[in-house]
């Protein structure tokens, strides 16, 4: 199997930014979702980016967030990719002109390939957790099941991710790359760097040959 990517996300200090970088995180995410628990000011989020070491993927997580919202934060919090996690239409992720994921929230009945199709200008799909009225971070898994093999897009495979379970998601979904945030934390908000490490390695472990 080819190597699976690892994105920790909900960063909301420099020292959790860097344990995961030290673990071998390929990316890290930032929220910009004023309701979330683990939300970043545009200063927290530039100090964060400006603190990491080369070739760690910065990503920027919103939710229906404005075009000025959007264009603001851009301008002052050097991103690599944008990830939309609410109901943005995919007129709306190509207006940001940014390279981007779509999250996609799973339950039984949904058609993940029109969906797919739907956003075809995105660099790939996060699959997460579907709970009415809750964008995300529930830290509650779905059934991997759901997913079809051959899904025209990347997936990146989210929701109640942890070391405990990991490896058995990669072998059931084969994604891209895998998201975690509560699965990783002392805290929400706060990361346990030991439970990053063990994360990291619990990928690298289910994806070795």
């Amino acid at each position: 199997m080819a190597a699976v990517r690892s994105k920790i996300c909900g960063i909301t200090r420099i020292e959790d930014a860097l344990a995961a970088a030290n673990a071998g995180a390929d990316a890290i995410g930032l929220v910009f979702y004023p309701k979330s628990p683990r939300a970043v000011s545009v200063q927290q989020a530039r100090a964060i980016v400006a603190a990491l070491p080369p070739f760690v993927t910065t990503v920027g997580l919103f939710v229906n967030a404005s075009r000025r919202e959007l264009d603001e934060t851009l301008e002052a919090v050097p991103l690599d990719l944008l990830q939309f996690h609410g109901d943005e239409t995919p007129a709306q992720c190509e207006g940001a002109r940014r390279p981007y994921i779509k999250a996609l929230r799973v339950r039984p009945g949904d058609d993940l390939v029109a969906a797919c199709r739907a956003y075809a200008g995105a660099q790939g799909v996060l699959l997460d957790t579907f709970v009415a009225g809750v964008p995300g971070g529930t830290g509650q898994a779905f059934d991997w099941g759901l997913v079809p093999a051959g899904l025209p897009k990347p997936v990146v495979l989210a929701g109640g991710l942890g070391a405990h379970n990991v490896a058995a998601a990669i072998a059931q979904v084969k994604p891209w790359a895998v998201d975690v945030s509560g699965g990783v934390e002392a805290s929400k908000g706060i990361k346990d760097a030991a439970k990053v490490a063990a994360f990291i390695a619990a990928v690298r472990g289910a994806a070795a040959p």
